[in-house]
């Protein structure tokens, strides 16, 4: 199922199919990658209940139990429900069952609330524990701009702008996604600017898990058009794509992939967030385009 956000200035059209967006037009211009399966049939997949993945596929949790989860958690690949909105506010539901794919043994209600307003897309994650114990998760954002965003434009048009300078980052490794915070390298923008290009993605992510911005713009270099994403309550940022591919990923998330220095145990992960039963714990991001 469909549902369309609108304002005078943005087209935001949701999907039941992982509870995502799959357009987001800017006065009738597509911004979001459209997916290409021989390159990456992802667009704007919701991580969760992690981000990134565990060593070997498995955690346990403080009190014993196994946890079994693919790379970014089930969300992304499970149908949401429709529970309901207008023309400027939907919300996607998602409800624990023993079904889901993966072991998490922790009952939730997973709502995304997606609103809209003037040239700016909100997203909120909202994760009720319904259980009966503690219950530790990790959320995510993933969308895909389309870069260049207009016919006759290249890649190497476009930059990445942070909101504060950043100092190194942590080697990703490509096979197994899990993280040596130990091996670093300077972060690879100059000041406040990573310009684009297929060159920065041929290895890996990259993975800032000393952030010290909030807030990142994908722009032209001339700043004629683009997307600013605001994160303030999301401390960690993955900027990635396919070398070959067309878009470029702003992904703000809560928590990361198994680190070098961590054990096995999920409460240990960065990040992570634990909801009392019975309460709600509220994370997200927005989307302003230009």
């Amino acid at each position: 199922m469909e549902h369309t956000l609108a304002t005078d200035e943005i087209e935001v059209v949701l999907t039941t199919d992982g509870g995502t967006i799959t357009s987001l037009k800017y006065h009738g211009h597509e911004y979001l990658w459209q997916s290409d399966p021989k390159v990456w049939a992802g667009q704007a997949p919701v991580l969760f209940p992690i981000c990134g993945a565990l060593r070997n596929g498995r955690a346990t949790t403080l009190s014993g139990k196994a946890v079994e989860l693919a790379k970014h958690g089930f969300a992304r690949n499970v149908a949401f429900e429709f529970a309901g909105g207008d023309a400027s506010q939907a919300t996607m539901r998602l409800t624990w069952s023993p079904d889901l794919p993966g072991t998490y043994p922790f009952p939730f209600e997973f709502n995304i609330v997606y609103r809209v307003e003037g040239s700016t897309l909100f997203v909120s994650f909202e994760v009720k524990n319904t259980g009966e114990e503690d219950m530790p998760f990790f959320v995510g954002g993933h969308p895909a701009f389309r870069c260049p965003l207009f016919e006759g434009e290249d890649y190497t048009d476009y930059k990445l702008v942070f909101e504060k300078p950043e100092q190194d980052v942590p080697r990703v490794d490509g096979a197994t996604g899990l993280i040596d915070v130990e091996t670093r390298r300077p972060a690879p923008q100059t000041g406040l600017e990573l310009p684009l290009s297929h060159e920065l993605f041929a290895s890996s992510e990259t993975v800032y898990d000393n952030l010290a911005s909030r807030a990142v713009t994908f722009e032209r270099a001339d700043g004629a058009h683009g997307a600013r994403v605001t994160f303030p309550d999301m401390n960690y940022l993955v900027i990635w794509s396919m070398n070959n591919g067309n878009y470029v990923c702003i992904e703000p998330w809560t928590g990361l992939p198994t680190c070098s220095d961590e054990d096995d145990v999920l409460e240990h992960k960065r990040g992570c967030i634990i909801v009392k039963p019975g309460e709600v714990a509220v994370r997200g991001f927005a989307i302003e385009l230009f």
